[in-house]
């Protein structure tokens, strides 16, 4: 699932064109995303992080307990060193860049059919060193240690959304919206409001760069 038609109709109709693949359903939203895949249950759902009225991470936690026979692969503009380790956390079967190659998509949707899982190379690397040191990919980044949904709030301000409209994306008061950023203030270690915008748009920039 993807909120942008034309993501849509690309994926579909490359995976259409595959003579064992094909599409079954397609959402915009993480809402209809669910009762699509209830109800199809289909053996694999592409899913993007960014969703126009949820967060991605969510959306998979969510099909992780509901539909647990249904992997997910995430599809995403978002850099994988920022996000591939919550998605596989969270129950994700692979993560893969949407500037990849038509070919490198359609490996990783059949990898994942197989039941592996599929991360790019440098990804598997870093993982691996994981275990060794006992560190997470972004250990040393102070974003770290900011929970999902924090996240998805940080990403959100990032992309220059104020407050109330954080909170009517995600369903929340505006009072949670602000207890989430006082949060994040204290674990990021900035003082200010502005300074807390700044640190998330340049967070926002480096998560999409390329």
């Amino acid at each position: 699932m993807d909120d942008h038609p034309l993501v849509r109709e690309w994926l579909t109709n490359l995976v259409n064109q595959q003579p064992d693949l094909e599409v079954c359903g397609e959402a915009e939203n993480a809402p209809e995303a669910r009762r699509e895949i209830a109800a199809l249950q289909p053996q694999v759902a592409v899913v993007d992080i960014a969703l126009k009225d949820s967060s991605g991470i969510e959306l998979i936690k969510d099909l992780k307990q509901s539909c647990p026979n249904v992997a997910v692969l995430v599809l995403s503009m978002h850099e994988e060193s920022h996000y591939a380790e919550r998605a596989l956390r969270a129950g994700a079967k692979g993560y893969i860049m949407k500037r990849e190659t038509t070919r490198k998509v359609i490996g990783a949707i059949r990898k994942v059919l197989e039941g592996k899982l599929y991360i790019s190379e440098s990804i598997a690397a870093a993982l691996a060193a994981q275990f060794v040191s006992g560190k997470t990919l972004l250990s040393g980044s102070p974003v770290e240690q900011l929970s999902d949904r924090e996240l998805e709030v940080f990403e959100l301000l990032g992309q220059g959304r104020g407050t109330r409209q954080i909170a009517a994306a995600l369903r929340v008061s505006v009072k949670t919206i602000q207890a989430y950023c006082a949060r994040i203030k204290e674990k990021l270690n900035v003082a200010s409001a502005t300074e807390l915008l700044r640190e998330a748009v340049r967070w926002h920039e480096s998560a999409h760069k390329g």
